[in-house]
């Protein structure tokens, strides 16, 4: 039986994607695996509906994330083998159920294993269910305690919601961890309190690690580290190297020499210069510092004996934080210490942290899980739906045909967009009440499959309009309060308005039929035919259908359209496009063509020469497929972003820049700009600032030098030194998949390292670039204390 895998997903990082598939048992297969006496997760159903459809694609999901610990994933299709206990019944395509051989050892409905977290953390704590200690109380943490003293160490988790990324992180931890530390899982706001939380009803998951292991005496507690970073694989990982870290490291070379474990984890350094007059003292400030700093700061004491040691002797302690040189300053006392680090430089790094996340997000694929989590949490607590029509099969269709716009969400309560976007759909409802011919309607596609079927819809959350007569139009806009009311609003407007005289067609293009409007768009589409007979009305009416909601188009079909185009190149049929009174119209050839191709027609004409970039209209720009020429400009609106904007127009109403994409990105509207900017040259230079991108050429792209004006003569020149190869690149779009940053991100080699016997738990299975299960332990250093002590014998999971 074929067993397809894929590499785990760890700290926020995937690997490169392999063919996998879920694997389907037949009865007989089903049955030989019972025998085995592997664990296997396994789903049974019948057929699939909406919801099943969704929920089939995040187990797929799951056979990659669990192959790594031995556990496959199944589906038993009953309507081709029945199994006996499994294959009928209520509990039928509600239920999954995990078992080792024959034996089950728990059931899930599948409204809790509602996606691959979900799925990997159950099943991991399933399976851990003898290693990892669940408690409710502080007294039970407390019996924990005291069986690990002069033991083991013990790493508590407190997870507020079961089933989301966090719980999974911790999961992942503990299979890899479990061997060598006893760890601990509460969701109690009890434990919380009894942990030194002030606020035990916050909703954020948390990590301490106590020092049981070296507690001698019951009558002591065990000292506890909190992790002060939010609860991610990568951070737990971080976070136990540092507790295996030595308190104080020793060494005998200035600060810049030093190589401790904190360095490569990217942490703080604290360096404190002993005398030998005041060495006993010394250590212990040290110490005291240590203790207070443990997890955030490492801390090093260099003895000033060593003729090593060349730092000039007014200075008596340094810092150095990640990538940045060591700094020097003296020391009055601890307080100043703990006040420099505590108020000032954690804080900075914390932002830093912060930041590089936000930017990075892109290339690592990290999951938001803000909307999960909450949206999961207040899952039975839903939004007050009392301006949104709730349908059901009997309501739906005399609903949709009774008013003039019927507009309807489909949606799943346990979906986290559809429940994000939700809010913003009963806000514009609320703005539309009272409307007239107006109705905001929505579907429950979780319990109403049948009306979700009938309309295909696969994928949620959809919006469709429907009007009495007419097809349903898809809502295909950003999904937020404003671009959605936006296409309601202009749904209601006539696509095509049909215009019967030159004076309507003047009042629709600059005059009251223009100003109805003005405040939905400033762009209008003409559609100029010379007879109603005109073989090109047909297509193009069902193109005005098409973009209602979209686009503002008109349509005059008469022999007067003639002298709209009197003078131009153009004959009829045409288009007429116009952004407004005072602007000069352009004119464009309609080509005999479908519907659909007059849609696409029609999208790009309405496109602006010399655009501002947004979220929202960057795809149909980069459809254009021209090399961009983009202007960044600053927050604020400054006199030298506004003289930069005229410049560029220069050429471009001369047709000079004919052969690029002139446009620009306000960072203070659109702020993903900045992250564009330092993706592409690697650094945010001073703004504004020119640059091409060649995306499809071969990703160069090319900065205006900052030191030279930016004027249009400047800008021509510069693109004729770039057309002409006479200018370097300054920066290179990456095209193809990063690899983990550095070494410790290699989960499965830290599953060797701290579980020399694992590599013979995973199976029959090799990977290419073995590792040796035990590495050679050297003698204790000073300088060494990344080093890895010996692990103790491992506890074997049950699992195991």
């Amino acid at each position: 039986m074929c067993i397809f895998y894929l590499f785990a997903f760890l700290f926020g990082l995937t690997a490169e994607q392999c063919s996998s598939e879920l694997i389907e048992d037949s009865s007989q297969s089903f049955m030989e695996k019972m025998h085995t006496g592997k664990t296997s997760f396994i789903y049974f159903g019948n057929h699939v509906n909406p919801t099943i459809k969704l929920f089939m694609e995040q187990l797929e999901m799951s056979a990659d994330a669990l192959e790594d610990y031995g556990i496959s994933v199944v589906k038993v299709n009953c309507s081709k083998d029945s199994i006996e206990n499994y294959c009928t019944g209520e509990k039928l395509m509600t239920k999954a159920y995990l078992f080792r051989g024959s034996e089950v050892l728990r059931s899930f409905d599948i409204d809790t294993v509602f996606d691959v977290n979900a799925i990997v953390s159950h099943v991991l704590f399933s399976v851990l269910f003898n290693e990892v200690r669940y408690v409710h109380t502080p007294a039970e943490l407390l019996r924990v305690e005291s069986a690990a003293k002069q033991n083991t160490d013990v790493v508590v988790g407190h997870i507020p919601v079961l089933g989301l990324p966090e719980h999974r992180a911790l999961m992942e931890s503990a299979f890899v961890y479990g061997t060598k530390y006893q760890f601990v899982q509460t969701t109690g706001s009890l434990v919380l309190k009894h942990m030194g939380v002030v606020d035990a009803s916050s909703s954020q998951a948390r990590l301490w690690f106590l020092h049981c292991k070296g507690v001698s005496s019951q009558s002591d507690p065990c000292p506890s580290i909190p992790m002060r970073k939010p609860l991610k694989t990568i951070h737990i990982h971080t976070f136990l190297q540092l507790m295996e870290a030595p308190l104080v490291t020793e060494a005998e070379v200035d600060p810049s020499e030093v190589d401790v474990v904190h360095i490569h984890l990217g942490v703080p350094v604290l360096f404190l210069f002993s005398q030998t007059q005041t060495q006993h003292l010394d250590r212990a400030t040290a110490q005291t510092l240590a203790l207070q700093l443990r997890g955030e700061v490492g801390v090093v004491l260099i003895s000033r004996e060593s003729p090593n040691v060349k730092t000039p002797l007014k200075y008596n302690a340094a810092y150095r934080l990640p990538q940045e040189d060591v700094k020097y300053f003296t020391l009055n006392s601890a307080e100043e210490v703990m006040k420099l680090f505590k108020e000032e430089l954690l804080q900075e790094h914390k932002i830093e942290d912060e930041e590089g996340d936000e930017e990075q997000w892109p290339d690592l694929d990290i999951l938001d899980d803000e909307v999960s989590e909450s949206v999961y949490r207040d899952r039975d607590h839903m939004p007050d739906l009392e301006s949104v029509a709730e349908l059901t099969s009997d309501t739906f269709q005399t609903t949709v045909t009774q008013n003039d716009i019927t507009v309807v969400l489909f949606y799943l309560k346990w979906d986290a967009v559809c429940m994000a976007f939700i809010q913003s759909y009963i806000e514009v409802a609320d703005a539309l009440e009272g409307m007239s011919g107006v109705e905001l309607a929505a579907v429950d596609c979780g319990e109403l499959t049948d009306i979700c079927s009938d309309q295909n819809v696969t994928s949620f959350p959809t919006v469709m309009i429907y009007r009495p007569m007419a097809p349903a139009q898809p809502y295909r806009g950003m999904l937020g309060t404003t671009s959605l009311h936006k296409f309601i609003l202009l749904s209601l407007v006539s696509s095509p308005s049909h215009l019967s005289s030159s004076a309507e067609v003047t009042s629709f293009l600059e005059g009251d039929l223009y100003s109805k409007h003005v405040y939905l768009s400033a762009v209008r589409v003409l559609g100029l035919f010379s007879s109603t007979q005109d073989t090109g009305v047909t297509s193009f009416e069902e193109a005005a259908r098409l973009l209602r909601g979209e686009t503002i188009l008109g349509l005059f079909a008469n022999k007067e359209a003639e002298q709209w185009v009197e003078g131009l190149s153009v004959n009829l049929p045409a288009l007429l496009v116009s952004r407004g009174p005072g602007v000069p119209h352009e004119v464009y050839s309609i080509p005999s063509s479908s519907p659909t191709e007059q849609v696409l027609l029609i999208k790009r004409v309405e496109l602006d020469h010399f655009p501002e970039l947004t979220v929202e209209n960057l795809p149909w720009y980069l459809d254009l497929g021209k090399p961009l020429l983009l202007l960044f400009i600053g927050k604020e609106d400054g006199t030298e972003s506004t003289k930069s904007l005229a410049e560029i127009k220069r050429p471009l109403s001369s047709g000079q820049l004919d052969s690029f994409l002139p446009c620009w990105i306000h960072l203070g509207r659109t702020p993903v700009g900045r992250s564009v900017l330092e993706t592409y040259l690697g650094f945010v230079p001073p703004l504004p600032a020119l640059v091409i991108s060649k995306l499809r050429t071969g990703g160069e792209v090319f900065l205006f030098p900052p030191e030279r004006p930016l004027m249009a003569k400047n800008i021509l020149q510069w693109i004729h030194d770039v057309e002409n190869g006479q200018e370097q690149p300054a920066g290179l779009i990456p095209d193809g998949k990063w690899g983990p940053p550095v070494p410790f991100f290699d989960f499965l080699a830290i599953m060797d390292q701290e579980a020399p016997t694992y590599a013979t738990q995973r199976g029959p299975k090799m990977k290419n670039g073995g590792r040796e299960g035990n590495r050679e332990q050297k003698p204790n250093q000073k300088q060494t204390p990344h080093s890895s002590p010996n692990p103790q014998a491992p506890r074997q999971h049950s699992e195991l």
